[in-house]
């Protein structure tokens, strides 16, 4: 099933070229960047999920409040069998909804469709819990009022949850939020058949926006299967940091063994889904090693971080500790920037630019703790022990890292996480260098958002990197963050930073 209404190939809107045919590369990809709204994946499974919990939940509270709002209830002695029937309803109800795939997107995208079908599955379900009452004797333990009441208002909350449901998933759908953008890099003969086999599939989640080649238009043409061709490899680096772009099928084959590792070895560091196609492989694999889209089947090279889950998981998880931070810490805050602003001249807030997610530039609150005059904003020049630009005040909220505690609002403005790979400032430098001369794939370290804390923090790896060891450990760690994150360990990390932060060693 291909869930966003359009094509499977992108087109340019007229208005944006008005000859797609005859435009550059370059001019395409800026045309497709300036005309695909940067709106957020939203996995299909997590929504269809969310909604069957909603609706779990949501018939024993009906139940409940009914039983609770009627009078002949209260002060029944019996009310865990109340609370057994409801349970019990609940399980049949989203069991029968599933297996008649009134979960499945296409039944959410069209409600009216199944108005009756919904209805229907209420109605058995309740027949089904009335006629489990009957055979087990305990009819006598339930008003028949209350009952009636529970079957009333659980369905016309069932239809008003479908209703209101349909309402976002079609608002998603609309605006391409359930499609997979894919690119292809590779181009010719090969391409031209994994778009063929995709065009010809019937359940298919992507949109293909074009092919990414190194080659030249005489081995790599610049159009393939209806799909263009939208420039180096380099340029698709670039391309995914400022379009949303999820998945890249590589259609290179592993005989080209050299040609394929360059390629990967520059799009790992990448927050994107990377698949190899396996679709003209002659060496063949046990059916488990292949992922699938429609007929085309793939080889899993990369992986997005933290899954399906995991981002719902996080930001829930920023927002709520943040908040309750927040709150705890406020007398601190306010304590340090009365500080600030007596200690010297100047805005209590220093505000700089630094490296996100995906290398997007954001702006990172810190309460100032340089001269004003001295302030440096892109941190060309690293602070070192005794460095006379630091105000006093700023000697002890640097060491005892209090001058970071204005970045839980950066949490909650969404920019950063509470635990990730520290955002560095656009300049900085180990050993006059800048980290990413330094390290090779350092931006690999951007596939997810930044945190005020993280892994190489707690394992002493913060402060000054006057060397390249320094940044190298640190990066070390940030991608073993990256590539092990669970929730267990974002909490055991926050448990750990309030007892690093007494090591001021490398802290100036």
């Amino acid at each position: 099933m291909q869930h966003h209404e359009a094509n499977l190939k992108y087109t340019v809107p007229a208005d944006r070229i008005a000859n797609p045919d005859t435009a550059s590369a370059e001019e395409l990809r800026t045309a497709i960047g300036d005309s695909l709204p940067k709106r957020s994946f939203i996995s299909p499974r997590i929504v269809t999920s969310v909604i069957r919990v909603i609706e779990f939940v949501a018939v024993p509270l009906i139940a409940l409040a009914t039983a609770w709002y009627y009078p002949g209830f209260k002060g029944a002695p019996n009310g865990y069998y109340y609370l057994a029937a409801a349970l019990a309803m609940a399980v049949v109800y989203t069991t029968m909804l599933q297996m008649l795939g009134l979960y499945r997107l296409t039944a959410l995208l069209r409600p009216l469709r199944h108005v009756s079908r919904v209805t229907l599955v209420w109605l058995l379900a309740f027949i089904v819990l009335v006629a489990g009452m009957v055979l087990t004797k305990n009819t006598e333990l339930f008003s028949r009022v209350w009952l009636a009441l529970w079957f009333a208002a659980g369905l016309m909350f069932a239809l008003a949850t479908r209703l209101f449901s349909s309402a976002l998933v079609r608002h998603w759908n609309a605006n391409g939020q359930f499609n997979r953008r894919a690119v292809l890099v590779g181009g010719g003969e090969t391409a031209e058949r994994v778009i063929a086999t995709l065009d010809s599939s019937t359940d298919t989640d992507v949109t293909l926006l074009g092919i990414f080649d190194d080659r030249d238009d005489q081995r790599a043409p610049t159009a393939t299967g209806g799909l263009r061709k939208l420039g180096t490899v380099t340029d698709l680096v670039d391309f995914v940091r400022s379009t949303r772009v999820d998945l890249i099928i590589v259609t290179i084959p592993l005989t080209a063994e050299n040609r394929l590792l360059t390629i990967l070895n520059r799009l790992w560091v990448l927050p994107v889904d990377i698949r190899l196609s396996a679709h003209d492989q002659k060496l063949r694999y046990r059916p488990r090693a292949y992922s699938h889209i429609g007929n085309l089947p793939l080889l899993d090279v990369f992986d997005k971080p933290l899954g399906e889950w995991g981002p719902l998981v996080k930001a829930a998880e920023d927002k709520i500790i943040a908040s309750f931070a927040i709150l705890l810490t406020l007398p601190v805050m306010a304590a340090v920037a009365l500080a600030v602003k007596l200690g010297s001249k100047g805005p209590v807030i220093f505000r700089q630019k630094r490296y996100g997610f995906n290398n997007e530039l954001i702006e990172v609150f810190k309460f100032r703790s340089m001269f004003t005059s001295q302030l440096d904003t892109d941190a060309s020049r690293l602070v070192t022990k005794g460095d006379p630009r630091v105000t006093p005040v700023g000697r002890f909220i640097r060491k005892t890292s209090l001058d970071e505690l204005p970045q839980l609002f950066n949490v909650l403005k969404g920019d950063l996480s509470l635990v990730g790979p520290r955002p560095h400032a656009t300049k900085a430098k180990a050993a006059d260098a800048l980290y990413e001369q330094v390290v090779d794939g350092y931006f690999a370290r951007h596939k997810v958002k930044p945190g005020i804390t993280g892994w190489a923090q707690i394992n002493g790896w913060r402060g000054e990197t006057d060397t390249e060891e320094k940044i190298e450990r640190r990066v070390e760690h940030d991608l073993y963050y990256i590539d092990n994150w669970s929730l267990t360990f974002d909490l055991y990390i926050l448990a750990r930073t309030p007892f690093s932060l007494l090591s001021t060693e490398n802290a100036y």
